[in-house]
């Protein structure tokens, strides 16, 4: 197969990207108006320290994780530079606050979603297959829902498609959500980031993919190689 980022995308996923592109809109003026959120926007935006500068050294690491993404997970980039997403946080299980550096000795795919975005929602039985498949003590799928209000509707989500293997992750202040529109990483919803066991992210993608699939599993045996 040829590489697939020389391809136009499915039509089923163009589909699904304008859909999520519509929703978008909603969100970001959600959040330019909200100061929601565990960081201010001016200390993201000026963030520079030791753990990004030791993750702007893989940069030729994202380079060689992002070329195996191909057909169904084409989409993602490499991370350019790749920086420290170690202080992103979020709850996690058992509802308590963490930081994704809690995860710092495993691949992270953290995946942002919200039950009134069509894609995510359309995704979310795929992100709970490869969860099933390849989660291990090295890998994770992270899925975060970002819903305001109570977890009432989420919850009832996941349990009427039969998710049984993500681990519920949940940030009612969109507080995630900013901090990576901030860093030029999200557009919309979903939003996808893959981040190795440093913390250190090494691709994104905007929009769905089909993380089920043969060509998806191929990118995180990438990204596991040493």
């Amino acid at each position: 197969m040829a590489n697939g980022k020389n391809l136009l995308p499915a039509p089923r996923l163009v589909l699904a990207a304008l859909v999520a592109g519509a929703l978008a809109g909603a969100v970001a003026v959600y959040v330019r108006e909200s100061g929601s959120g565990n960081t201010a926007l001016e200390t993201v935006a000026a963030a520079s320290g030791p753990d990004d500068a030791a993750c702007a050294a893989k940069a030729d690491r994202a380079k060689t994780v992002a070329a195996s993404a191909t057909g169904e997970v084409a989409a993602l980039l490499p991370a350019d530079p790749p920086q420290s997403l170690k202080g992103l946080s979020f709850e996690g299980p058992d509802g308590k606050p963490i930081t994704l550096a809690g995860h710092t000795g495993k691949t992270v795919l953290l995946n942002l979603w919200a039950t009134w975005c069509a894609p995510c929602r359309a995704e979310m039985p795929a992100l709970d297959a490869l969860q099933k498949e390849m989660g291990s003590d090295r890998f994770e799928v992270v899925a975060v829902n970002v819903d305001t209000g109570d977890d009432a509707k989420p919850k009832k989500f996941l349990a009427d498609i039969g998710i049984k293997t993500l681990g519920y992750y949940r940030d009612a202040s969109m507080g995630v959500f900013n901090d990576v529109k901030q860093r030029g990483l999200a557009l919309g919803l979903p939003v996808t980031m893959l981040v190795d066991g440093e913390g250190c992210l090494i691709g994104h993608m905007n929009g769905p993919a089909e993380w089920a699939s043969p060509d998806a599993r191929k990118l995180i045996e990438a990204s596991l190689e040493n």
